[in-house]
């Protein structure tokens, strides 16, 4: 919910702190679309390729990614 309370241009505290999270953290959508620069629809596709770590479902509701991942594939690329 935490989420919903960002203004729009705001930058979420997880991106603020993106270096000093652990491995094992978990992004939602607005940080991944910021760390990579795109559209949700590009997001999906760099997914569906390969280009990004496929998300976690952690419950029905919820999706991310996990940090360590997105960390390896950022620094692939």
């Amino acid at each position: 919910m935490a989420n919903r309370n960002i203004k729009r241009g705001a930058i979420p505290e997880a991106l603020e702190n993106f270096d000093s999270l652990p491995d094992s953290a978990h992004v939602r959508y607005p940080v991944v679309a910021a760390l990579y620069g795109c559209s949700p629809t590009t997001i999906w596709r760099r997914v569906k390729s390969g280009l990004i770590p496929e998300p976690r479902r952690l419950t029905p509701r919820v999706t991310a990614w996990n940090v360590g991942a997105l960390r390896r594939a950022l620094a692939e690329a």
